[in-house]
């Protein structure tokens, strides 16, 4: 499908004013795409068994207490979000952080003795190190969820009183997924999915905190300290060069640091601590993983990558068209060079739309 360039939506001044202006301006496309993700964790497609609405919210809610406790800051803006959407703060928890309160359910389910479940496939990321890119290196990925969630991209342009200003890749409702901070910090994730999953804090208020820090290392604490409710991999980049890919599980955390080659994830754990806590996934979605992965690296296995050959990489190597039974797409790419502070975005699949480039506030 051919979509216009990436929506922008500018927010500033006080965690609440964010909030509210993002919750109000969006509020009935909010709503539709709250009742469309509760409706995926209820059918059961994600997390193996149906389970009622009462129960989803009741997990949502008793997961709001990390999220505060991993930001008060964040915290004020998903409330003050929630009302200007006209949600709860549980619906936010479900709206947002999807992919991770999955990992919440299905936990809850096994302790009900259910049967395995199917799991989700999305997302391929990538970080190729300065002295692959003509001494600036960048950071890209494709964002792939759900085909219904593609309607539903938005890019945020945050300048906050306090903290640095940042470039968000997002969804409606969601207080962020992929971005690049004023310092040139950039943050991205690829989904995991945890067998260890439980009530915590979910993976877009670790992204947006993260992307309060200065460097890639203080990013990376923020993620290593994070109680979190699911799994993810994080990758951190900055304008110093500093990288590296932490696969993050609710009980374990191995760290990938960054040198001379890129380093390229998909949705399939790579260390032994990971996969002792990973879900069996269906064989096909494991190919599609370890495919995607095989084409990223053997594109990037050259000495000098350019913004191009990343956006090319996105549109023809990784870009996923949705087909039953989960119907996962491709929604929407960035590419980031972090030294340069150059920032760029697509919506929708990336090989049928254009990048647009993206400047701060």
């Amino acid at each position: 499908m051919r979509r216009p360039p990436i929506r922008i939506l500018d927010v500033g001044g006080t965690p609440a004013e964010m909030g509210y202006v993002h919750g109000s301006s969006y509020a009935a496309e909010i709503r539709e795409y709250t009742e469309e993700r509760i409706g995926l964790v209820m059918s059961g497609l994600w997390t193996g068994a149906p389970v009622s609405r009462g129960m989803v919210l009741e997990l949502a809610e008793a997961c709001l207490e990390a999220h505060e406790r991993q930001s008060a800051v964040l915290y004020e803006e998903m409330d003050a979000m929630s009302a200007g959407a006209g949600i709860s703060m549980a619906e936010a928890v479900v709206v947002g952080g999807f992919t991770d309160f999955v990992d919440t359910v299905r936990a809850h389910l096994w302790d009900r003795a259910t049967a395995p479940q199917r799991v989700e496939d999305d997302c391929t990321a990538f970080i190729v190190p300065d002295n692959r890119a003509g001494g600036a290196g960048f950071f890209g990925q494709t964002w792939d969820m759900h085909a219904s969630a593609t309607d539903h991209v938005i890019l945020m342009r945050t300048r906050p009183d306090e903290g640095p200003r940042a470039l968000i890749f997002s969804t409606v409702g969601c207080l962020g997924q992929i971005g690049m901070n004023e310092r040139g910090v950039c943050v991205g994730i690829t989904n995991l999915a945890a067998s260890d999953g439980k009530v915590g804090v979910t993976w877009p208020t670790v992204v947006r905190h993260a992307l309060l820090a200065e460097t890639a290392t203080e990013a990376g604490g923020v993620i290593l300290d994070a109680d979190l409710a699911g799994g993810h991999n994080y990758l951190v980049f900055d304008a110093d060069g500093v990288g590296f890919n932490i696969e993050a599980m609710p009980s374990v955390r191995p760290v990938t640091t960054l040198s001379s080659a890129p380093l390229t994830y998909t949705n399939h754990t790579t260390h032994e601590a990971t996969r002792a806590v990973e879900i069996e996934r269906p064989s096909e979605l494991q190919d599609s993983s370890h495919r995607r992965r095989s084409v990223a690296i053997d594109h990037l296995d050259r000495s000098a990558i350019t913004e191009e050959d990343l956006m090319d990489l996105t549109r023809h190597g990784v870009c996923q068209v949705p087909a039953p039974p989960y119907h996962v797409e491709t929604s929407g790419a960035t590419v980031m060079r972090p030294r340069t502070r150059d920032f760029w975005a697509v919506w929708g699949l990336p090989s049928m739309n254009d990048y647009a480039r993206i400047e701060f506030l």
